[in-house]
């Protein structure tokens, strides 16, 4: 006799470990997209799964210690991207606290994406994506294309005369490896590019200074 589809979601969320984020798509072909709701709807009513979000569900994940285990919004936003096979990358006042330029974990985390836009509320959390060119989602270093992202958000001009930030830019930029640096300031917006070259312009700083030239002599070519 063939399995309820009910039965077969129970069962294949059962081979999962536990902490693994469930979506509804995961059971296509098991049966319709009505009778797949049901039973995650029924299946964390019974306490065996966690609704996070709206179509975003949790097989729970317990600790001696701690009890219950939540996904952080990061790892819920890697997970979504891997799930609908998108990139992202953190923008805004997220990717400043990546970098360690703020302190504070912001509760609404944004994400540049080549997927289409998204707004997923999370508890008192939000993760958002919003839809970017291709050319954003091209940077290469993790340092960089970060700080190139936060930047981004920021007036560039409340900037110029906070020699504090300017430092920690500089001190995150040098440990970035100079051909990653190269690459992601040639896609860089020029407002933003300009800003990291005026950082450097009173320091002699190879590092960055064979990325200004290689700039220079790309425009000349």
């Amino acid at each position: 006799m063939k399995q309820s589809a009910h039965g077969q979601i129970t069962r294949k969320i059962s081979l999962l470990k536990p902490g693994n984020l469930i979506f509804p798509s995961d059971f296509k072909g098991i049966g319709t997209e009505i009778a797949v709701k049901n039973a995650l709807s029924r299946l964390a009513k019974e306490k065996k799964i966690e609704r996070l979000a709206h179509g975003i569900y949790l097989l729970p994940q317990y600790d001696p210690k701690f009890g219950k285990l939540k996904p952080t919004l990061e790892r819920m936003a890697t997970a979504i991207a891997k799930h609908y096979h998108i990139r992202i990358k953190p923008t805004g006042a997220y990717a400043l606290n990546k970098l360690g330029l703020s302190t504070q974990v912001p509760m609404k985390q944004v994400y540049i994406t080549d997927g289409l836009p998204k707004h997923i509320k999370v508890g008192k959390g939000t993760i958002e994506f919003k839809a970017t060119t291709p050319k954003r989602l091209s940077m290469k270093g993790p340092i960089s294309s970060l700080i190139i992202q936060a930047l981004d958000e920021l007036e560039i001009k409340e900037l110029e005369s906070d020699d504090d930030f300017k430092n920690k830019i500089l001190t995150l930029l040098q440990k970035e490896k100079t051909n990653l640096l190269q690459h992601d300031l040639k896609l860089a917006p020029a407002r933003i590019s300009d800003y990291i070259f005026r950082i450097f312009g009173s320091i002699h700083n190879d590092h960055v200074k064979k990325c200004e030239n290689d700039r220079v002599a790309a425009k000349l070519k």
